[in-house]
């Protein structure tokens, strides 16, 4: 049976791990939930974004302590530049001496808009190209087809990765509550690394954030704002059903 793990914030690797299941089968496993044993599937399945030009965090973390040799497959999703995130992936894998066969990108609508806005009509374009997009992906999985990432020739991303990930845990700082809160209690409940808590009848950010803006996006009253800017519009994949979103699907 294959294992599909996928860590989404807003349900584009969720679609991709959706998608997957639907052509070749197996579990749906939500990453920061998952405290099973992977080599119970004979094909590991990853499916993530790529934050700041690498992995997030609680993805990096799984594949730095997995201790399998089955056969693993990573599709990395982004809304623009994937940079050198698929080489430093696979370069990963082959560290912690994983069986890697392939590390392979899907274009998705960017998630990462604190400061900028992606038009309807782009991302709605890459919503209708997704399928066609995903097909070959699926199809080279499904053969064990080995894609080899090659070494770039110059890497300036990586680093610019690795000092981002060092303060990426004080992103929420910048995070704040407007008027419009009605008390859900709901980006404490999505949180992936209980982050967000509720005191003194205020909504609290602590300093563990993962920059994965679940909260910011999925907030119904759209009541957290980055650095007092009350930017309307916020993304949630329209393909899959939200509450589906952090959860395992067997």
């Amino acid at each position: 049976m294959n294992g599909i793990f996928y860590f989404s914030s807003t349900g584009n690797s969720l679609y991709i791990a959706e998608q997957i299941k639907a052509e070749l089968g197996g579990e749906i496993r939500y990453i920061p939930k998952f405290a099973g044993e992977v080599n119970a599937y004979d094909k590991i399945i990853i499916v993530s974004p790529i934050h700041s030009f690498g992995l997030p965090t609680l993805v990096y973390d799984f594949l730095s302590n997995m201790n399998s040799t089955k056969p693993l497959y990573i599709v990395l999703n982004c809304g623009g530049m994937q940079a050198n995130a698929p080489y430093y992936t696979y370069q990963l894998c082959k560290e912690k001496g994983l069986n890697i066969r392939s590390v392979q990108v899907v274009m998705m609508p960017e998630i990462y808009t604190l400061s900028f806005s992606q038009p309807k009509f782009v991302i709605n374009m890459v919503l209708r190209k997704a399928p066609k997009r995903i097909k070959p992906v699926i199809a080279a999985i499904r053969d064990d087809k080995e894609i080899v990432v090659p070494k770039p020739k110059k890497d300036k991303w990586t680093p610019k990765h690795l000092e981002n990930r060092k303060i990426w845990h004080m992103l929420a700082k910048d995070f704040s509550i407007t008027e419009n809160c009605t008390d859900c209690l709901k980006c404490v409940r999505i949180c992936p690394v209980g982050n967000i808590k509720r005191k003194n009848g205020q909504i609290i950010f602590g300093d563990k954030c993962v920059a994965c803006l679940s909260c910011y996006h999925r907030c119904p009253e759209r009541a957290i704002v980055y650095q007092d800017k009350r930017k309307k519009d916020r993304y949630i994949n329209p393909l899959v059903e939200e509450d589906n979103i952090g959860a395992d699907q067997l």
